[in-house]
Parts: structure tokens; sequence; C-alpha cells
């Protein structure tokens, strides 16, 4: 850490503040320097090494505000008027779940017949404090500046003695030396099936380069003999040949604590580890850090393997450092949410986290290999960082949620041939586009709190990859353990002030919501206001039905859940209703209705009762196809009541239509707005257009003038959203498919499938294979089509028992086979 270490806000030049890297009265003293040891970490840092005396700046194209330390905080006591922390970004990678706090086993009634829970009491008690420590935590934390070093590389089974500088020490001439370095190595075994399963190699690759990046850092060029120069291994984590490593400066070792690794294998079977994670994490005085480095599947059009590999390792990965850190953690408001009574915490419960490695995401199949390959060597990237995968995905949500990274100006660093700095064109290997596929990303609960310096790359040509490093200028805390309590016993005296025997009562705006007509995947929020109208403390949790697990049906989701109301303080409560497919179909069904109950429970009080209603505008989305050709009227007009909808429509008679009357208005609107659209269906289409077809197509209205782009986005969501796929698994050949006998297995697949599904098939293979007459012009080539057909029209239910999951992927790709086949042969 340089000069800005001392000269932010609350450094040693703020007389308050003195040698605010030593420990402040009342700090755990297992932790602090030693001075005669040590000496003072603070004038160790102000000492820069030679570097440029001057505030480094982030690079031109991260055109960003600073840390919030170095203009807004100051290390004195701020007044009650101090604004609040900023909103903790939320990284969500599955179905959100209602949080049950506390088992109905625990519940107790009262003689009176009131019903109270303590374990549910305590948790919602200890929320409450942590929200006001957390808002408050400016007051008893003194803010600092320093620099990690992150870089990431895939070594390709490679690597003798080649010079490590360039990469790892090549901007310390202008940032000085970093106080931590974090590196990521990929590949640092040849990932063959015995390496895969043993790990014979693994360990002594991972010392090889630990040794190597040691004997760099602590070279004698770059320590000059000093011992506090040096750098010291903290944590090391292997997996196969995946590997991380982190270094921190020798002064700064006794601040670290509660470090924790772990490991998360994606690859073979999903558990082995060719793929996967391997990741450290660590408090930095009273900042906690996480690194994970990762490598994930492989193969340019494989996103969605990419995309499935980083959600497991993040939501898998997992650091027991016991109930006492978790604790700690809790009341310096470094937590970004309650995890009181747990021993362990996951990535993103860190005030910043990295995310580096392979990540293998590569630049779009729409680009041709040899245009990729010509821009990457003439450095002409903006057209080819516009169609990066990773880049597109986050842009559309699906992956790296709320993660940040810098800008690429750098050249594609895969693939090389190794030993040069060519890209691999050799006629006897095969051609790859070059793409970036060795990234780092970071996410933090203070956005501001992190600056990335620089973004670049080495030029070091033993791999295919070359390496790739950045630079942070990030904002460290240090609490102030005194203050810290002191803010505690304020907080306490506050709570208890209110808190006596007498009853919780709270008064509720309403306790009937009708959230009127819902529409197919709409989300509708209402609100209700709860205000504590006793002279008590509140708490109040929502609870689930007698006999019931769930606080509420599928379709609702309430926030908070919980939550406790001081004397005259109200919040509000959200209540939102989703409708998603599979609610749809239980709709359609009438296996459900819009009509739900609340239980909302104060704590040694009464419950209060909330009922949830509401009416499906209905859509021809979430239905079958079988049912959809019943009816000529538009679905909007078709009641969902069993009792009317037979009152209305004789369902004994034979199907209207051969095929849903919705498929043939969609797929004849994208032939009259031409076939010949480039990049037809791979262009996303308009949200709100998207929207307003599938209006149409439910209420029988006219489209409007809707880009073609739409209309595909439209037909790809009505097939593959089919409460029941066209085609579903038990149709996937089981034996391999060949040259030989697919025209036999065609045939064979035609025969088995029922009549409607038949015609839907047909029409469907029929429109695709005009599309393809059409090329030329919209750049789509038989397989993308087939790959187009499984996605929409063949079931991604899984199959029976542990053979036939594990057959599933194989059967799929032979019905891939069995599409194209039939989009590529002269008669259907």
């Amino acid at each position: 850490m340089d000069n800005n270490w001392m000269n932010a806000p609350g450094g040693s030049n703020n007389p308050a503040n003195n040698n605010s890297w030593a420990a402040p009265p009342g700090n755990d003293q297992n932790y602090v320097p030693n001075p005669n040891q040590y000496g003072n970490p603070s004038q160790m840092m102000n000492q820069n090494y030679g570097a440029q005396q001057q505030q480094p700046q982030p690079p031109p194209q991260r055109q960003q505000p600073p840390p919030r330390a170095v203009s807004n905080i100051s290390s004195t006591s701020h007044s009650s008027a101090a604004a609040p922390p900023a909103t903790t970004p939320t990284t969500s990678h599955k179905a959100p779940t209602d949080p049950i706090i506390a088992d109905r086993a625990g519940d107790e009634e009262t003689e009176d017949g009131r019903i109270r829970n303590k374990e549910a009491a305590s948790k919602i008690r200890d929320a409450w404090i942590y929200k006001q420590i957390r808002a408050r935590q400016d007051e008893f934390t003194t803010y600092q500046q320093g620099r990690i070093f992150v870089g990431t590389w895939n070594v390709n089974a490679k690597g003798k003695d080649e010079n490590l500088s360039s990469w790892l020490c090549a901007d310390w001439h202008q940032y000085g030396p970093p106080d931590i370095v974090v590196v990521g190595f990929q590949e640092m075994v040849d990932l063959n099936a015995v390496n895969v399963a043993v790990e014979n190699k693994s360990q002594q690759r991972s010392q090889f380069w630990v040794d190597r990046i040691r004997s760099t850092l602590n070279s004698r060029e770059n320590t000059m003999g000093d011992p506090m120069r040096a750098y010291t291994q903290i944590a090391v984590k292997y997996l196969v040949g995946l590997l991380v490593c982190v270094f921190v400066k020798a002064p700064h070792k006794p601040r670290l604590k509660y470090v924790g690794t772990d490991s998360v294998g994606v690859g073979v079977m999903g558990v082995m580890g060719n793929k996967g994670g391997v990741s450290i994490r660590l408090q930095f005085y009273d900042t906690t850090l996480c690194f994970v480095c990762t490598h994930l599947a492989a193969h340019r059009e494989n996103v969605a393997g990419r995309n499935a590999d980083f959600a497991n390792v993040f939501s898998k990965t997992s650091f027991e450092i016991g109930e006492e850190a978790v604790s700690e953690v809790i009341r310096s408001g470094s937590l970004n949410k309650l995890s009181a009574g747990t021993s362990s915490v996951g990535i993103s419960e860190h005030d910043i986290s990295f995310w580096f490695g392979d990540l293998n995401y590569r630049v779009d199949e729409s680009i041709p290999t040899e245009r990729v390959l010509e821009l990457s060597k003439m450095n002409q990237l903006s057209e080819l960082i516009e169609q990066d995968q990773l880049n597109v995905e986050r842009a559309q949500g699906r992956v790296f949620q709320d993660w940040e990274e810098g800008q690429l100006a750098f050249k594609p660093t895969y693939k090389y041939q190794p030993g040069t700095d060519l890209y691999e064109e050799r006629p006897d290997k095969k051609l790859r586009a070059p793409a970036w596929c060795d990234r780092i990303l970071w996410l933090a609960q203070e956005p501001g709190h992190v600056s990335q310096l620089n973004y670049v790359r080495s030029e070091i040509n033993i791999s295919d990859h070359k390496p790739v490093m950045s630079t942070f200028l990030v904002t460290i805390k240090d609490v102030v353990l005194s203050k810290r309590m002191q803010v505690h016993k304020e907080v306490i005296r506050l709570l208890d002030t209110f808190e006596n025997n007498s009853l919780p009562m709270v008064s509720l705006d309403r306790i009937k919501l009708d959230v009127g007509e819902v529409r197919y995947d709409q989300r509708v929020t209402q609100q209700i206001i709860i205000t504590n109208t006793g002279k008590v403390v509140a708490p109040f949790r929502f609870v689930p039905k007698l006999e019931e697990e769930a606080l509420c049906k599928p379709w609702v989701t309430v926030s908070p859940a919980y939550g406790m109301l001081i004397p005259g303080e109200q919040t509000q409560i959200e209540v939102t209703v989703t409708i998603s497919n599979a609610t749809a179909h239980a709709l359609n069904t009438s296996r459900e209705v819009l009509e739900d109950s609340l239980i909302l429970r104060l704590e040694n009080g009464r419950d209060y009762y909330i009922s949830v209603s509401g009416k499906y505008a209905r859509s021809c989305f979430g239905m079958s196809v079988d049912d959809l050709v019943l009816y000529t009227d538009p679905i909007r007009d078709v009641p969902l009541d069993p009792i009317l909808r037979a009152e209305k429509y004789d369902l004994n008679t034979k199907a209207a239509m051969c095929v849903p009357k919705e498929l043939w208005r969609i797929i004849d609107a994208i032939y009259e707005r031409g076939l010949d659209e480039r990049d037809l269906f791979s262009t996303p289409g308009n949200p709100d257009e998207v929207y307003q077809i599938r209006e149409c197509l439910d209420t029988g209205a006219p489209f409007e003038n809707f880009s073609v782009h739409s209309m595909t986005e439209a037909l790809q969501s009505f097939l593959s959203n089919l409460s029941s796929p066209v085609v579903p698994s038990s149709l996937f050949p089981t034996l391999d498919i060949d040259a030989q006998n697919i025209q036999s297995f065609a045939r064979k697949f035609l025969e088995d499938m029922p009549p409607i599904q038949y015609n839907v098939f047909i029409y469907t293979i029929s429109f695709f294979r005009e599309v393809l007459l059409h090329r030329q012009g919209n750049r789509l080539s038989p397989a993308k089509i087939a790959r187009i057909c499984c996605t929409c029209l063949v079931s991604s239910a899984q199959g029976n028992g542990e053979e036939g999951a594990e057959s599933l992927p194989k059967r799929r790709g032979n019905m891939q086979q069995i599409m194209l086949h039939f989009l590529e042969t002269n008669s259907i």
C-alpha cells in the first residue's frame, strides 16, 4: 500500500488516527505487529519502495468515481445525519426460496392461546441489531487504501524456468509493489484420465509454481535484501490442473486471519476436477476478501455449459470458518446478510470477491473463425468485443449478475502456437477462433471501494494462452473495537428501552390483496404497510399454514418474510405474484387457482390473515398442443373453469385444427417478413415486442409491424414453453446413429409420434427447411437449425435413474442428428 494509504481520510495524517495500521486500542492483541520485529506498517507503506510518488489513477477507459474512502469517509465519529451505506448487490443463480427462519416445532402456546417461538424471536432480534450496527459502521471504522494484484494463466501443462517478472511485476514501477498478490493457474498438468482420477502430479506441479512465484516476488531485485519487502505465502489450493495461491507483504501478515479454502469439481459427471474452481478467502484487517480461480466448460458452442459451471461453483463454494469468525464479521458490518448461528460463508458474503481463470467464453459463432483471426491479428477488436460470449451473457443477465469487468483493451489471449506470438493456424492443427478465454472480474458490496488500475496481458509465450493480470486499488476497513463496542451498547440500550412484558401490536393498511389480471411470465407486486402501534417492539414473521412447509403457494413471494419494528416504526411488505410456466400449466389444467392466504405472526402476539387473489389472463404459452388444437377461438376467450368450458365447447369432438393456430400465425408472419434477414434466429428480439406478440396470439389481434427477430424469439419461446414437449424423451434413440441406420431410425421416430405432435413436428421442420433455402441471406446452417429444433421441440426431462441421466446427453445428441437428417433429406 502506497502513500494514498496514508493520505486518505482516516490515515496517519489525521491526528485522530495516528498509526492507523497498528491495532487500535482494544484490538485483538494476537494480531498486533511487534514494532521491534515488523516495524510500523504505516511507515513501511509510506516508503513506496521506489514507486513514482504519484497517486495511481484508473485507466482512461474506466471513468468511475474514486473510492468512497478517499473523499467522503472520516475516521472521526459521524453524526446521525451521515449517509446510509450503499445498497448491497445481490447475486442470484437459483430460484429464490422463502426464508423460514425457525421451525414450527419450536412454537410454544401460552395459557391465553398465544404462540411464541423463542428461536425466531432471537434471530429476528439479532437481525435488527445487525442492521443498526451496519448502518453506523462508519462511526467505528477507519478506511485506508491498498493494492491487490490478480493474475491468471492457463499454462497448458508447460513451464520450466521462464522469467515471470513481466507478468507478476510488470506494473511495480508505476504503482509500486501490491499488498496482496493472487495468482491462478489452469492446466498445470495434462487433463488426461489418469491425472483427473488420481491427481498424482498435481501436488508436485502446484509446489513448482508456488516456488516460482515466491522466488519471483522475493527476488533480490525486488526486495533488495530487506525482509520487510518480502512476500509471505498465506494459502494454496489446487484441484487437478487448477491452482490458486495468495501472498501478502510481510508487514501485513499479523493482520490476516480466518483463512479458508475450498474446491468444487464440475467436470466429468459433474463432479470431477478437470473443470471446476478453487477458492481462498481471508480477512485482511477487517475487510473480507474472496478469490475464486476457475476453469469452465470448453468448446465455442457450449455457452450454456459455461453458465452452468459458473452457477455450480458459485452455489457450492463454501468456507467453514467457524461461528466466532462469522459473528465477528457480522458485528463489524462486513457480511451482506445475517448468518448468525452458522459457521460458513459463501462467495458473495465477502466485502470484495474476485473471479478469474480460463472461463472459456469465446467469440460468438456468428462471426466466422477466419474473420475472428483476421480481426485479432489486425488488433481491430470492437466487433469481436461486441460478440464476446461473456459480454453477451452478462448483458442478458444469465451469468455473473452484478459482477464487474474492466474493458477488454488487449488482443484475444487464446489460441497461440506455443513458443510463439502467432495465433494457431498450422495446417496440421484444428483451426480455432481466437478468444478472450482468460478473464478477471470482481464483486463488491460497496462498488466505490474497488478501482481497477489496469487490465492487461503478458506476452510470455510458452503456452497456447497468454497470461492476464490486473491491479486493483481497494478500500480496506480497520475497525476500532472500542468505538464498535460503544455503538453496540447504544443500539442495545435503545432496544432495551422498548422491550418489556407488554404485548406487541401492529396495524395493517389492508388484509386483502387483489392483483387483478395477471398475464403469463408477468410479475405483479402490491404492498402492505405494517405499523407498530404498540409501546413495545414487534417482531413479526410469516409462517406456513397448518400441515404445510412453505409460507405460501409457489406463485407468491413475500419480502421481507420477517422483521422487527420499534414503536411508531412502519415497514412495507411486498407481495409478488408471478406466473411461471409451471404455474400457467397448473392453471390451464384447473389444478390451481390464483387464491392463497398468508399468515403474519407477531412473536408473543396474535396472527393476522392476509388473502391474495388474482385472475389469470389465459395464454397459449404454457399449454399443450393437444389442448391448443381444440379451439378456433382466441385462447384468452376460452374459460379456465372446466364447467364453463364444457358448456361452451364440445370437447368430445375431434381436434378442430391439425396444428395450433398460434403456431401457424407466427410462422406465417415470419415467412411474410422475410427469411433472408441476416442472423435470423440469432439476434434477440425486442422484449416489448415479444410481449405484444404473445398478447396478439392470445387475443387473436392482428400483428403490428414487429421485427422479424422479435417474431423468431416469440416462436422459440412458444415451442420451448409448451407444457409437454413436442418430442418427449421416450422417443430418443437408444442406440448410436450412423449413416447406415439413420433412415430407419427417422422412419421409426415418425411412426411412434402421436398424431398432433406428428403434425406439429412436420409443420415446424418444413418451415425450417424453407428457412434453409435462404441461408445465403440469413447465414443459418443446418447444424445450427438442428440445435434450435432440439432446444424448442425436445424434452429436457432427465432419464430414470443414474444410467438414464448419464445416457440422456448422448441420446439428445442422437436426436440432433435425426433433426439434421430431416432438415437435409430430399423428402420427409
